[in-house]
C-alpha cells in the first residue's frame, strides 16, 4: 500500500462503525466512511470532541451538526502547497488527503526528469491538489479539466493561496472525454497525465460518465495525446470493486502496449493516528518509462 504519511496539518486520529474523525488543521471533523466496518475505536474518548459531525439521512444525503463555530473556510498546508477546506454537502471538504502520495509522485518525475518542458493534463481535477503540485514541481504548463465550475474557482483559490499565480495554468470547465478528443484534433500532447475520475458523474452538458463503462476507452484516447517523451500517468479510482489489479490490467493492456515502460498498482491509504492500522482510500495505477 502507498500511504500518505508525510501530513502535518491533517490526521486521521480514529475510526469505528464506519466513521472517521479527523483533524483538519485545528478544527476536528466527524464523517462517514465506508470503509470502516470494524466496530471498536482505538482511543473512544476522542470521538466526544468532534468540532463538526456529518450525519447521514436515511433518505439520502445529510446535514452538518456543528458543535462549535467553525469558519466559512480555513486553510491546510502539505509542505508549502495550501488548499482551502470547507465543510461541503455530502460530507466532503474539498480536498482528498491520501492523495498526496499521488502529489508526491508526480512531483518527483518532473523534478527528477531536469526537463523544463514538461506539460501536465490534469483529468477531473476538482479543487487543483495535483495541479498545482505538478505547478510548484516545476512543469512548464499545467491544463487543469473539470466539469464544475465551482471546483475550477477553487482550484484557483488554492493556486492563489500557494502563491503560484505566476505559474502557467489553464483552467478548462469541460467534459473530460470531449476535452481529451478536441486535444487529439489539435495535435497537442503531454509528459504527464493524471485522472482521478468518480464512479459516477455528469458533464456540464449532462454528459453522463459512469467509470467501469468509460474508463478503458478513456485511457485509449488518452494514449493518443500522450508525447513520445512522457513521463508517468497516473489513474486514481475510488469506485468499491475497481482493484488495483483492474487499474493495473487496464493500464498494461493500452499504455504499455504502446510506449513499453512498467506499470504498478496499488491501494493508497491514510495512516490512523496513534495505532499500526491504515485507513483504505481507494487504488492507483502509475505507468511510468524504464
Amino acid at each position: 500500500m502507498w500511504i500518505a504519511d508525510k501530513w502535518q496539518d491533517f490526521k486521521v486520529l480514529d475510526t469505528k462503525d464506519g466513521e472517521k474523525i479527523e483533524s483538519w488543521g485545528e478544527y476536528t471533523l466527524r464523517r462517514p466512511d465506508p470503509q470502516v466496518i470494524w466496530m471498536a475505536a482505538e482511543k473512544p474518548d476522542i470521538w466526544k470532541t468532534a468540532d463538526a459531525f456529518y450525519h447521514r439521512s436515511k433518505s439520502g444525503g445529510g446535514s452538518w451538526e456543528y458543535r462549535k463555530k467553525l469558519p466559512e473556510r480555513w486553510t491546510v498546508s502539505y509542505g508549502n502547497l495550501v488548499f482551502n477546506i470547507k465543510t461541503m454537502g455530502f460530507k466532503h471538504t474539498g480536498l482528498f488527503p491520501e492523495q498526496a502520495v499521488n502529489w508526491d509522485y508526480v512531483a518527483e518525475k518532473i523534478k527528477k526528469s531536469g526537463r523544463d518542458d514538461v506539460k501536465v493534463l490534469n483529468l477531473f481535477a476538482y479543487t487543483g491538489a495535483a495541479t498545482i503540485s505538478a505547478a510548484a514541481a516545476g512543469a512548464k504548463e499545467v491544463v487543469h479539466v473539470d466539469s464544475s465550475k465551482g471546483m475550477v474557482a477553487w482550484a484557483k483559490e488554492n493556486v492563489v493561496s500557494s502563491g503560484l499565480e505566476d505559474k502557467y495554468i489553464r483552467f478548462i470547465v469541460d467534459d473530460v472525454l470531449k476535452f481529451v478528443e478536441r486535444e487529439k484534433r489539435r495535435e497537442r500532447k503531454y509528459d504527464v497525465i493524471i485522472m482521478d475520475p468518480p464512479s459516477y458523474g455528469r458533464g456540464p452538458g449532462g454528459e453522463v460518465w459512469k467509470l467501469e463503462e468509460e474508463l478503458f476507452g478513456l485511457i485509449e484516447k488518452c494514449m493518443e495525446i500522450l508525447s513520445d517523451d512522457a513521463l508517468c500517468v497516473v489513474v486514481n479510482s475510488y469506485t468499491t470493486g475497481l482493484s488495483a489489479s483492474v487499474v493495473s490490467n487496464i493500464m498494461k493492456m493500452t499504455i504499455k502496449r504502446k510506449f513499453g515502460g512498467s506499470v504498478s498498482a496499488d491501494e493508497i491509504g491514510l495512516p490512523i493516528e496513534g495505532s499500526d492500522l491504515v485507513l483504505p482510500c481507494g487504488s492507483t495505477g502509475r505507468w511510468e518509462k524504464v
